[in-house]
């Protein structure tokens, strides 16, 4: 494995991320609190491990910038800065939402997950996009 090989090892834990969040959301719902635990657990697992990753990458001079097609660069752009600011945004939010259900305080682990959880669904989805457009729909030179 390379450098050039991690882009897309950290969009492919987005995407388990996404679906373990996705999983969790319907466990709760379903009143399934173990397996609720046991998704979002996991989610958090694969979010620090793709932050080991993409620490990585971009510490052993991994950088992909977007070139072309110039018409899509806003479009780029605009999904970049929000899931960027929001990944920013979002890990003080877990750090804080895992914290209250560890201290079995749930009445405000449920008020804070009602912000966390959709957060970092968009900045998991959003980041499997950012891999697609760099990598796939629009492959950039590195």
């Amino acid at each position: 494995m390379t450098v050039h090989d991690l882009p897309a090892v950290n969009a492919t834990l987005n995407g388990a991320s996404a679906l373990l969040l996705a999983a969790g959301f319907v466990c709760i719902k379903r009143k399934n609190v173990t397996a609720h635990r046991a998704c979002m657990i996991a989610a958090f697992s694969t979010s620090v491990l793709f932050l080991i990753c993409y620490l990585t990458y971009h510490y052993l001079g991994g950088f992909t910038r977007f070139q072309n097609p110039l018409w899509f660069r806003p479009y780029y752009r605009a999904l970049l800065a929000t899931h960027t600011i929001l990944a920013v945004v979002i890990v003080p939010l877990i750090l804080a939402t895992l914290n209250r259900a560890l201290k079995q305080r749930f009445d405000l682990h449920k008020k804070i997950a009602r912000w966390t959880w959709p957060l970092w669904m968009y900045v998991s989805v959003t980041g499997v996009a950012v891999y697609l457009v760099l990598y796939q729909i629009f492959p950039q030179q590195p």
